[in-house]
This record gives C-alpha cells, sequence and structure tokens, in this order.
C-alpha cells in the first residue's frame, strides 16, 4: 500500500502546509464551541457525544489482557528457543549525551542474549561536548559498538541520525534507545518472542521514571507513566492500536524498511513511525516487564518544553495524514481509536478556552462540561488502575496519588491549547530539541 509521505515536499511549504491546516481546525473548532453555546440543541449533541465516547472507553477497559499484542495472539513462548536467537541491532542516537552515555554502552554491551545474534549502533549527531570522543574511546573496549559521527550539516535530527544507521544494520529486529535508557539485562529476551506474531511490526516497552521521587514534577511523570501503561495494554489488546514512545522500542526491520525508515520531517519520530505503521496494517504490541528506566525532567520549564515537542509532533500526524485516516485507511476499529483518543487529548484541550470565555460572558456553564467531566475520569480511572498494576499499592494510596497525578495532569490543557493555537497562527521551521539528561542515578 502506498503512503502519501510529507517528505516529498520542502521543509518551508511543509511548515505553511501544517499551519494552514491547523489554523483551518482551529477556526472550525472554535466556530462549533460557538454554535454549541448557541443552538437550542448544543448540549444535547454534547451529551450524545459523552455518551459515545463513555461506551467506547467502557470497551477499552473491559479489553482482555491475554489479548495484548494484537487481536490475533499467537502462542509465544516466555524466552526465545535456544536454537532460533533473531539478530537484533540496538540503536542509539546521541546528541551532547556525556553524562549518561558510558553508562548505556556498558550496559547494553552485557546484555543477557547471545553476543553474535545483537549489536550495537550509537550515532554521535554533531555534539559539541566529549560525546563523540567518549564513544571512539569505547569502541577500543567494545567491539560490540559501532560508532557512526554525524556533522553540522547533518539535517532531521533524531529521525535523520536513525537513517543513517539503520540501512547498515544486520538485524531483523531494531531496538531504539535514549541515551539516559537503563536496560534491564533480560530485555532482550523478554521482547523478541512477541515477534513470533507476523502481524506484530514493533514492541513498546512501558518506560519507567528512575528519579521519580525527586520533586512534584517527576512523581506526576511516573504516575503519567502508569497512565500511559494502562490505556496501551488495553488499547493493544482491544484493536492492536499500541503507540510507539521513542526509548525501549523495538521494530521490525521489514516494516520500517516498508515505512521508508523515520520521518525526518516531524519533530516527534516515534508518533509518527506509529501512524505509518498502523498504515501499513502492522500492530503495536506493548510489554509492562521489565520496564525501561528513563530520567524524568526535573523543573517545570524542562516539562513545559518537552510537553510543547510532543503536543506539536502528536497534532502534527493528524495534520500529515488526515487524508488517510478519514478514508478509513487504518480499519474501523483502528479509526475509531485514534478518533476517540484525539477528541480526548486534543479536541477538548483545544476548545476549552473558547468554551470557558463563552460561558463566562453568557453566564451559564461550559458546553463541554459533560465530555471534559468523563475525559478527566477517564484519566483518573487509567491512572489508577495503572498505579495498582505498576506498584501494588493499596487501594488507598492508589487513590491519593491517582488524585496527585490527575493535577500534575491538568499542564496538558494549558500546553495542547497553546501549541496549536502557536501551530495555527505562526509557521515554524522543524526544530529538533532534545532533552537534557543529568545523568542521575536511580533511586533505591
Amino acid at each position: 500500500m502506498a503512503i502519501e509521505m510529507v517528505s516529498d515536499v520542502s521543509l518551508d511549504d511543509l511548515s505553511e502546509g501544517r499551519r494552514l491546516k491547523a489554523l483551518a481546525a482551529l477556526v472550525f473548532l472554535w466556530s462549533l464551541t460557538v454554535v454549541l453555546h448557541w443552538a437550542k440543541w448544543g448540549s444535547l449533541v454534547v451529551w450524545a457525544a459523552t455518551v459515545l465516547v463513555a461506551i467506547y472507553m467502557l470497551r477499552i477497559v473491559t479489553a482482555n489482557q491475554a489479548d495484548a499484542i494484537s487481536p490475533n495472539q499467537v502462542t509465544i513462548p516466555e524466552t526465545v528457543a535456544e536454537t532460533n536467537y533473531p539478530c537484533v541491532s540496538l540503536l542509539v542516537a546521541a546528541k551532547n549525551e556525556a553524562p549518561v552515555i558510558t553508562n548505556l554502552v556498558a550496559s547494553l554491551c552485557s546484555l543477557d542474549y547471545p553476543a553474535d545474534r545483537y549489536e550495537l549502533w550509537v550515532i554521535d549527531d554533531n555534539s559539541d561536548d566529549d560525546t563523540g570522543r567518549i564513544l571512539d574511546q569505547l569502541a577500543l573496549t567494545y567491539p560490540k559498538l559501532k560508532v557512526l559521527h554525524r556533522g553540522a550539516e547533518a539535517t532531521g535530527g533524531k529521525s535523520g541520525a536513525l537513517n543513517l544507521a539503520w540501512p547498515r544494520v544486520t538485524g531483523d529486529i531494531l531496538a531504539v534507545f535514549d541515551a539516559d535508557a537503563q536496560v534491564p539485562a533480560n530485555l532482550l529476551q523478554k521482547v523478541v518472542p512477541l515477534f513470533a506474531n507476523e502481524r506484530t511490526g514493533a514492541i513498546q516497552v512501558r518506560k519507567a521514571i528512575f528519579n521519580s521521587e525527586t520533586n512534584f514534577w517527576t512523581q506526576g511523570q511516573a504516575a503519567e507513566m502508569a497512565l500511559d501503561r494502562y490505556y496501551q495494554e488495553q488499547r493493544a489488546a482491544r484493536c492492536g492500536i499500541g503507540e510507539l514512545r521513542g526509548n525501549g522500542q523495538f521494530v521490525r526491520r521489514t516494516a520500517i524498511a516498508q515505512c521508508g525508515g523515520w520521518n525526518e520531517m516531524t519533530i516527534t519520530d516515534d508518533l509518527d513511525l506509529t501512524v505509518q505503521l498502523h498504515l501499513h496494517q502492522w500492530n503495536i504490541g506493548f510489554l509492562d516487564t521489565p520496564p525501561v528506566g528513563e530520567e524524568g525532567v526535573t523543573s517545570g520549564v524542562a516539562l513545559w518544553h518537552q510537553r510543547n515537542r510532543w503536543a506539536e509532533g502528536g497534532y502534527q500526524r493528524y495534520l500529515d495524514y488526515w487524508r488517510l485516516l478519514v478514508r478509513n485507511r487504518l480499519g474501523w476499529n483502528k479509526s475509531i481509536d485514534m478518533l476517540m483518543y484525539w477528541i480526548l487529548q486534543y479536541m477538548l484541550p483545544i476548545v476549552a478556552l473558547p468554551d470557558f470565555m463563552i460561558a463566562i460572558a453568557l453566564g451559564k456553564p461550559p458546553v463541554f462540561t459533560p465530555l471534559t467531566a468523563l475525559a478527566v475520569s477517564i484519566s483518573y480511572f487509567g491512572m489508577a488502575m495503572g498505579i495498582r498494576r505498576t506498584h501494588k499499592m493499596p487501594l488507598i494510596l492508589t487513590m491519593v496519588q491517582a488524585v496527585k497525578g490527575t493535577i500534575y495532569m491538568t499542564h496538558w490543557i494549558v500546553v495542547m491549547a497553546f501549541a496549536t493555537t502557536r501551530m495555527a497562527l505562526r509557521p515554524k521551521r522543524l526544530k529538533w530539541v532534545k532533552t537534557i539528561h543529568d545523568g542521575e542515578t536511580a533511586s533505591a
């Protein structure tokens, strides 16, 4: 199946095209908000939408976890048969990662997997610290390590770095890690068997914030990961539409080749690849244990910049692939799922400001109140279930942690509203901004 790729246009044309589509979407949604306030039947429409979303989410939360890889789950052994180890290529795009790169290389070169059946490629992405020099020295110690260097002329951000490496690798399965990743030694033994299902194009491993006890921000990110874990499992079980999260993602080589590699014209390569894989009719599974550790950002400013990038990249995929999505190229199960999560994650934050302002002017409640209340309830329930599954906490403590996490998650409304409005009003050249890693150690 041919996929219409955004790489066929220039960066300037792509940026302007996205701006115009974002503007059209913003005008439509804000106008819809006005109409729903003005029309006598407006509240009925919102209540009808709320009921439909509630019915669908009930379908998601009642999914059987045993089907969490794909709807056509096959029986898979817990570990790889000793006589049949698929070759795995580990990829890391590293830019200014001197504080963490040594520990990562050491751990990735000592995994519990046959040494001749996996390899490590690290791409020094034009670092201006000691990352490149450290990698060259490490390559003398670890024969498994292969280092590539990108110069100042390189483009495409993380996607460009991965595209430089993946055509050179030998693995049937490609694993992508961030430079701050903490990778369990038995991870390959747990992930690789899941690719026995021929329709599984990728597996996302659960991410855990290893510095979660640092402050409010890292505690919130840990709760957010628990929320993500729960709905990743449930969505993958119900309709095979798991999502990639960048760090700890495993992709079948034939699947990435079918997608033409990573898209270099997006700022969130993982979310873009998610849509491409589903458009090519691959399923994405989810592995909850063992998790891959990563360092959470420790300040509100850092969180704001990181989440703005996530919000913009997540919204970009709807703008880039909307024609294929509305043509139902995903199939009904996945199309409905993406629509429901677009409503909950993107539409509601976009309409929140005009809905609130009109409500104040008219002296009545916001028209989207029922749908917003449902979204908050869904978030709280998923977070509580995720925390319960992940940390095995007592019920009362789980509920308290979920309340704190829900308060933390309100930042998404502001971030999403700001990001989509900015995208609609101001054209922007693609800019890949990395998260700074301090090299903190895992908390006990």
